[in-house]
This record gives structure tokens, sequence and C-alpha cells, in this order.
């Protein structure tokens, strides 16, 4: 992800704490590669955790990411209406304003 897509207050944590964030990246390395998911199928995973728990930062990391991963717009919106009948239409039309906030 280009540096200026990377929100302030994270790029501010990972100045102050930069073993932290460096350690950080290093899992979530090693995460990836301990599964047979792919990168863009990981991050529309995540696109969907973030909605989940209502993560408005994380949401549009993640959409950011699996968008330059590959995955379509559709396959991005597919990846949280799904989650309608688990976490409640509410939610899933607040994480959509959220996607479009990227999107549009």
């Amino acid at each position: 992800m280009p540096k200026s897509q990377i929100p302030a207050h994270f790029r501010s944590i990972q100045e102050r704490f930069p073993e932290i964030a460096k350690s950080l990246d290093g899992l979530k390395g090693t995460i990836r590669q301990a599964g047979p998911l792919d990168e863009k199928t990981a991050h529309l995973i995540q696109v969907a955790a973030a909605a989940g728990i209502q993560s408005h930062g994380a949401l549009h990391s993640h959409v950011r990411q699996a968008l330059a991963a590959g995955a379509s717009q559709d396959e991005v919106y597919h990846s949280v209406l799904l989650l309608i009948s688990t976490i409640g239409f509410p939610r899933v039309a607040a994480a959509i304003n959220w996607i479009d906030e990227v999107i549009d």
C-alpha cells in the first residue's frame, strides 16, 4: 500500500514504535504463508471481519488491499453482503457505506 494511503495515526505508531511495527508485519507475512489462501481471498476475509467488528479503518485498509490484490468491486461488496444473516442488515449497510468511501 502506498505510504500516502496509510492513515497518519498508523504511520505515527510505526515511526514511534518501529520494532513493534516490524514484528507485526512479520507476523502478518507468516500467517499468510502458513495457509493455502491467496492474497486476494485473505483480504476479502479481512474485509468481512472488519465489517463484522465495525472497524472503519480496517475496512478501508483491507478494501484497498483486496482491490490491489485483484479483487473486483463486486467481490468486495459480496464479501460483506454475505454477512447480512450473520451480523444484520444495519451493520452491513454501514460497511457498504465505508466501502463506497474507498471505491467512489
